[in-house]
Order: C-alpha cells, then structure tokens, then sequence
C-alpha cells in the first residue's frame, strides 16, 4: 500500500461534499433537524487524503479500524479518536473512488456504525442499500436499524414524537427482530393515541423478550389507554422516560399531569405517589396517594403509603420511616435496636409524640424507670389527650 498524500484541492472539496450530500435516504431528505452528533463529538470533516487505488484506501480504512479497536478500550468508539478520523476518511476515499463497490459502501457505514455516528451511518448505508438491497434481519439491516433506533430516541428525547415514530418503524423494517425498536414504536403509537398500534407492537416487543417486565407493564397500560385519553397516556409514558433518564423531578410533573387529566388514572397517581416519597416530598405524596385511594381500586399498599405521607407531612419522612422501622425491630423481638431508633426519630423531629410513647414504652419494659418517665412526660406534653402515656408516666414516677 501506498503513503497517503494530499490531493487535489477541487478533489478534496468532493471529499466534503460526499460527507454531507451521499445518498440520503427519503426519511433523512423530509427532516427539518437531522439528529444531533453524539455528546462529545464534533461534526466530522476528514483531512482529504488520497491513495494510489480504492483497493488501498479500503485497506488503509480497515487497518485503521482495527488499530483503533485495539488502542481504545471496548465500547469508547468515536469519530474524534484519532485512529477512527483516519479510518473514516479513508473509508470515504475509497468510495469517492469506486463509488458503486459494495465492499467500500458497507466498510464505509460499518465504520460510522462503530463509531455511533449515526446520521452519517444513516446515509451511508442508504447508499449501501442502493447497491445492495437491504434484507430485513440481515447483519446489515441490523447496523443500519441500530442507526434508525439511535436517531429516533434522540427525536424522541428532543419532543419529536412524529419524526421518532418514523425512525422506529424504519427501524423495525430494517430489523424486525428488534425488541427495542418494536418497544419504542409502540410507545410512540400510545403516545400518539393509536392505541390499536400500540397494543400490536407491545405484543411483538413483549413476544420477543417475554422477560421484560417494563414491556408488559406498557402492553397493560395501552390496552387501558383508551379510558384514560392521549393527554394522560402521552404525559405518563414522557413521565416514564424522564423517570428512566434520571430526571425526578420532570417525572414527578409528568405523572401529576397525567393523573390530574383523567382523574381515574389509578397507576398515574400510585407513580406520583412512589416518586414522591422516593424524593422526600411528603405534600406531592399525600395528594396522590389521596387521588389513588379515592378510586375503587384502592388496595392495602395505596392505604399504606397514604398513611405515611400523612404523618410524614406533618413529623418528616425521614423521622417517620425512622419510627417505623423500629415498630418493626419492637415487633421483631429486639427491642434494644426498637429503643435506638425510637431515640433516633425523636432527635429527627422532637414533637413527634408518638416517637416519644414508643421510646418510654421500650424503656419501661427494660425497667429504666427514670428514662421512660422523661419519654413519657414529652410524649404527654406534645398529646395530652395520650392516656396510655399518662397511665404509665406515672408508674415510671413511681417506679413500677
């Protein structure tokens, strides 16, 4: 093989012009906004080089990609790596040279492919499948779908819904087998209120990973869709995805939206309810497990949590759970670990009188007659109307 050497500059300028223009295919030519580059990457321009045939900068481009493989560690692939910049750009003379050899069109987009550049592998597997046309589920087909999954979650996380939609379904043409492309499809379809799509791609998705159990938690709630109309269902799938995203509190909004627009939404207000108490956020919590209980529904959990973003609106969540994980320890037997985390509760919030009765409760039943008296006497102080504290304030006093 042959030393690279500069070319032309008119030829170089054909290089660029291959880069942005090469046969984008009709879902890429009708977007207004092309996905954005990976975080972290420039847009791509590659020093113009040229070799002595196609065949040795098709060689160049694949000993390129391999010293790149071997010099970066395992999944950090990107354009702006050295090694993969080299590789591409040779990849790209090689087709600038011999622009209808499937050999150099398909290196080219499994380069871009392994990189995750995904607009460009887009368009540089449509010019692949101008020659060679695409076999659904091939390996092929799979890159490209790869391709079309990646562009059509970044629409999606852009507030895109339409052009995702697009993405996903050419996704699942190119890759049929793809679970992630049929799940995210289907939710598209639910958002969308095409409800009747949305179950059958829920079904393809869950038959093909049966073990996904977010999957089936969707297939269940598109069926039920159509009860609770496309605004509530499109804020809780968004509020589902923020949710997986990290994003708590757009989450949070989201699945009060949702519940606020079909009141009936008993697993929108259980999802505000949960998130809520997750973030500490004893208010948010106490509204909606308010709304869930209110629906015939209701179950022992939905009461459960009720309870305790009521008393922890008023005590704290945090001195709360303190107080019930001690019930817990009294219940168990070991009541020296119950008296420790009754003491911890009252230190969290020292008007939790209930905290105070307990905390007495285990120290006179371990005769520390004295302590369980000072218990008392606050737990009496913060709730006179506590008789059980009164009565036994005064056997702790009297020491009995």
């Amino acid at each position: 093989m042959s030393n690279p050497k500069r070319m032309p500059a008119a030829l170089a300028v054909r290089v660029l012009l291959v880069l942005g223009l090469s046969a984008a295919p009709a879902l890429a030519q009708d977007t207004a906004q092309p996905a954005p580059t990976p975080a972290g990457q420039s847009a791509f321009a590659p020093q113009p080089v040229t070799y002595a045939s196609a065949a040795d900068a098709a060689a160049a481009a694949q000993k390129f990609a391999d010293e790149a493989r071997a010099a970066y560690p395992k999944g950090s692939a990107n354009i702006d790596q050295a090694l993969w910049t080299q590789a591409a750009a040779a990849a790209e003379a090689a087709v600038l040279a011999e622009s209808g050899n499937a050999d150099y069109l398909k290196l080219r987009a499994q380069i871009y492919t392994e990189v995750g550049f995904w607009r460009q592998a887009e368009v540089t597997w449509a010019a692949y499948f101008k020659i060679v046309p695409a076999v659904p589920g091939s390996p092929e087909a799979q890159q490209a779908g790869a391709a079309q999954y990646n562009l059509g979650y970044s629409a999606y996380v852009r507030s895109q819904p339409d052009l995702a939609a697009r993405y996903f379904a050419e996704c699942l043409n190119l890759d049929p087998q793809s679970a992630q492309c049929a799940g995210w499809a289907a939710r598209t379809a639910l958002e969308g209120g095409d409800y009747a799509r949305a179950q059958t791609l829920y079904a393809q998705a869950v038959a093909l990973t049966p073990a996904d159990k977010s999957l089936k938690y969707f297939q269940g709630l598109a069926q039920k869709a159509a009860d609770y109309g496309p605004a509530a269902t499109g804020a809780f799938s968004r509020a589902y995805a923020d949710l997986d995203a990290g994003r708590k509190d757009k989450a949070l909004e989201g699945f009060q939206a949702a519940a606020q627009s079909a009141p009936n939404f008993a697993e929108a207000w259980r999802q505000a309810g949960k998130l809520a108490l997750a973030m500490g956020n004893a208010q948010a919590a106490l509204a909606a497990y308010q709304g869930a209980v209110a629906l015939p529904g209701a179950d022992a959990t939905d009461k459960f949590n009720l309870a305790l973003a009521q008393e922890g609106s008023q005590f704290g969540l945090d001195a709360v759970r303190t107080f019930r994980a001690a019930y817990s320890k009294y219940s168990g037997g070991d009541k020296g670990a119950a008296e420790s985390g009754f003491q911890q509760a009252t230190t969290q919030n020292p008007d939790y009188a209930k905290a105070w009765a307990w905390l007495g409760r285990t120290r006179y039943e371990a005769k520390n007659y004295a302590g369980a008296a000072e218990a008392y006497g606050r737990a009496v102080a913060l709730n006179p109307n506590d008789k059980s504290s009164a009565y036994y304030l005064k056997l702790a006093q009297q020491g009995k």
